[in-house]
């Protein structure tokens, strides 16, 4: 990886402490009577409406042809984004910010069980990257299940008074049932990030990708809605709480924190880029309890310390094996074809 200035690092905090303001926007703005669907289509409907403009005046100079497989492909990732982000912004409204940052960090680890499902990804038991791999990717499962089914002491808790404005961060939960949703929204993440980096392959300009990318799931998310949604109450966006949310989930969740994480991924390659992933973790819990009266429970903090180790040891693998993908925990996206021959079959007969 080589030195790193000062910057990468900065913008990696900063895109870290947008992705946990996204996910306490998203429960604040269902907290308040949006559904999570309705809240995916407003954000994203933005998010492209801000990509638009940007990502033809970054690629002006070089834009590749829109072929009927890449759009094709676009809709598949739309599709799989769509789905997770279902699940996930369900699952935070059974449980927490906090629980969704940390399972974040089983992303790579069942990205590395689809790979060797579809054989991308070869186990050696022989080699130590591999071994780090399969350690990693149980302790993080291992993880998951403890910091969701197991409860504990309470090792810090804070009052917040009464009338204080941010109590709609605090419905009812159910962390086993938020816990499965968020493990099913990993999945879903997991296919998603297999897809990009294919389409990636064929189509190289990032930020063109992205935009139709929020395109794709702002209208898939629209249908869903109108099946499914017949409260039009859901649908009010009046100033307040649901239209901050979508605008910040519009601007920072999608447009800034895709752009400086890219930005930093092109400086210092992914190892780095996913290094400050269980960042988030300590972020959310820390604003969680100070701000929002959350209580940390011994249970919960033993899981995402589990969760985390096995993230750096899978993460450690990836490295010491010289292919890691991009938070994917799989292949570089400069492999060539014949070391990802699915990933480049799937994309031709998309």
């Amino acid at each position: 990886m080589g030195k790193v200035g000062l910057a990468p690092v900065i913008g990696m905090m900063m895109a870290e402490c947008a992705h946990v303001g996204l996910m306490f926007a998203g429960k604040a703005a269902m907290s308040d009577g949006m559904s999570n669907l309705v809240f995916v289509f407003y954000s994203k409907a933005f998010a492209s409406l801000v990509l638009l403009p940007a990502s033809l005046l970054f690629h002006r100079s070089q834009i590749p042809s829109l072929t009927l497989p890449i759009l094709s492909a676009f809709f598949l990732l739309g599709f799989l984004g769509t789905s997770s982000q279902f699940f996930g912004y369900a699952g935070i409204y059974y449980s927490s910010p906090t629980l969704s940052t940390a399972m974040l960090n089983l992303v790579p680890c069942f990205t590395f069980i689809l790979a060797i499902i579809f054989r991308m990804e070869k186990l050696d038991w022989r080699s130590s990257s591999s071994l780090a791999k399969s350690v990693g990717t149980i302790m993080s499962i291992t993880g998951a299940f403890i910091m969701t089914y197991y409860k504990g002491p309470h090792l810090l808790m804070t009052s917040l008074p009464p009338n204080l404005s941010l109590q709609f961060f605090v419905p009812q939960t159910n962390w086993v049932i938020g816990g499965l949703l968020l493990a099913i929204d990993c999945v879903f993440t997991s296919a998603w990030l297999i897809v990009q980096a294919s389409i990636l392959k064929k189509f190289s300009a990032e930020f063109i990708v992205v935009f139709f990318y929020c395109f794709f799931v702002a209208i898939q998310s629209a249908i869903l809605c109108l099946v499914m949604e017949r409260d039009l109450s859901s649908w009010s966006l009046k100033p307040g709480v649901r239209l901050v949310a979508v605008l910040y989930s519009a601007v920072f969740g999608s447009a800034f924190q895709v752009g400086v994480c890219t930005w930093c991924l092109h400086r210092t390659g992914p190892v780095f880029v996913a290094m400050f992933k269980p960042l988030g973790v300590v972020i959310s819990a820390a604003v969680g309890t100070i701000f929002l009266g959350e209580t940390v429970y011994l249970g919960r903090f033993i899981g995402a310390a589990v969760i985390v180790t096995g993230f750096y040891s899978l993460m450690w693998g990836n490295a010491k094996e010289g292919n890691s993908g991009v938070e994917t925990g799989v292949r570089s996206l400069e492999s060539s074809s014949q070391k990802d021959p699915l990933l480049q079959n799937n994309f031709e007969e998309t």
